[in-house]
């Protein structure tokens, strides 16, 4: 395909409807699939479709195996003509859902259900961790360092070098996350973040400390792809996909990561949009630790490289304020499910759009940016993706 934008396919005719959450916990003794179970059966409840009805599935999941998305058909009885697995972690939902549009313009499936859903035992993370990459087992396990917060902290420390941002920098976009979470009911940190708080937390591995990480969860997330009349048929209403990137391995000779794929294709989804940064009304970032977010804010537009700690200084990042910015509270406040981290950004646009928010809706929001990343190597996150929503008309 063409590298103009102009000469992409725009995604006009499909929508994405019917927003779910299955409430987060903790840990859970349920397998992936109760919790991709029962987002799909919200999904069919909330749109008064048939498992019958649902020909396309796109599950994204680290915790389903040994078994597949193809196993997942006979256990659920569905018989879908079109099957998507997307493991891509952090980046799960935004190429779940491009995928899903393009099915579904293409004809290749009329409604597809798009899952993101992982559980979480006690001793899940670690053997997650134990099989996640060859390349981190080879290059950082024979060192004691078996998880992100090593890779990120290595990454937090590069970006606090190069571009002078501060712990009260990240500091700032952790506690306006909680308070943007305190009104969502199934946010798992439901407890007031200070300054004082966030600053004296204990080191995790410096300069990340615990407020800087997500605390891993089990929950799922999901939502639908269909045409914009189908969903009025069914009394949905649908949000709009205005443009969408996806990249993979970008920058790959970046000693240290600084920036992501965003930043590549960032041009194109501006213009296939025919909007500007200065037209968005909220964005949801990706936060597993929040230089990431940071990162983002840069690489997606809203200011030049070096100048996120400037941007994040001079606004306020609360669902009422001048740049409201994970609107439900994000991984960091509502927790980590797993693959349902890429879905949760997504899943809240869409309340947002639609006006059916479980916590403070953003005042006349017509206009949401929503982004993803994931698949941390043992240096870096290789997969990067956004998407800019609309309203319906």
């Amino acid at each position: 395909m063409s590298d103009n934008p102009s000469m992409r396919k725009s995604y006009e005719g499909v929508v994405i409807c019917a927003p779910v959450t299955v409430p987060y916990r903790r840990y859970s003794t349920n397998a992936a699939h109760w919790w991709i179970g029962r987002a799909l059966s919200a999904l069919t409840k909330q749109s008064g479709l048939r498992p019958v009805d649902i020909d396309g599935l796109s599950i994204s999941s680290f915790t389903v195996a040994p078994d597949t998305a193809i196993g997942l058909t006979q256990h659920f009885g569905l018989s879908p003509r079109w099957l998507d697995t997307v493991p891509l972690g952090g980046a799960s939902g935004m190429v779940a859902l491009r995928r899903a549009a393009r099915a579904v313009q293409a004809g290749d499936a009329e409604f597809v259900a798009c899952v993101g859903a992982d559980t979480n035992h006690i001793d899940s993370f670690r053997q997650n961790l134990s099989s996640f990459s060859r390349f981190a087992q080879d290059a950082v396990y024979p060192y004691g360092s078996g998880g992100p917060n090593a890779s990120f902290a290595l990454i937090t420390k590069n970006y606090m070098n190069r571009f002078g941002a501060t712990r009260e920098d990240f500091g700032k976009i952790c506690i306006a996350q909680r308070e943007n979470a305190l009104s969502v009911p199934h946010a798992l940190m439901k407890k007031k973040l200070t300054m004082d708080d966030y600053l004296s937390a204990r080191a995790i591995s410096d300069p990340i400390h615990l407020f800087d990480c997500v605390m891993p969860c089990a929950g799922a997330e999901a939502f639908l792809v269909c045409r914009e009349d189908a969903a009025r048929s069914l009394n949905l209403t649908g949000v709009r996909i205005l443009s969408t990137i996806e990249r993979h391995n970008a920058f790959p000779d970046d000693p240290i990561q600084f920036r992501g794929g965003w930043a590549l294709d960032i041009g194109e989804l501006w213009a296939m949009a025919g909007v500007r940064p200065d037209d968005i009304d909220f964005v949801e970032t990706y936060d597993d630790y929040p230089v990431i977010v940071m990162m983002q804010l840069e690489d997606l537009g809203f200011c030049a490289k070096g100048e996120g700690p400037e941007f994040v200084r001079s606004h306020s990042l609360t669902n009422d304020g001048s740049f409201p910015h994970n609107t439900s509270g994000g991984q960091l406040s509502v927790g980590q499910a797993g693959c349902a981290g890429g879905f949760l950004g997504v899943v809240e646009a869409m309340r947002q759009l639609s006006g059916a928010v479980l916590g403070t809706q953003v005042p006349d929001a017509r206009l949401g940016l929503v982004s993803g990343f994931g698949m941390i190597n043992y240096d870096r996150g290789l997969a990067s993706g956004a998407a800019i929503l609309a309203s319906a008309r």
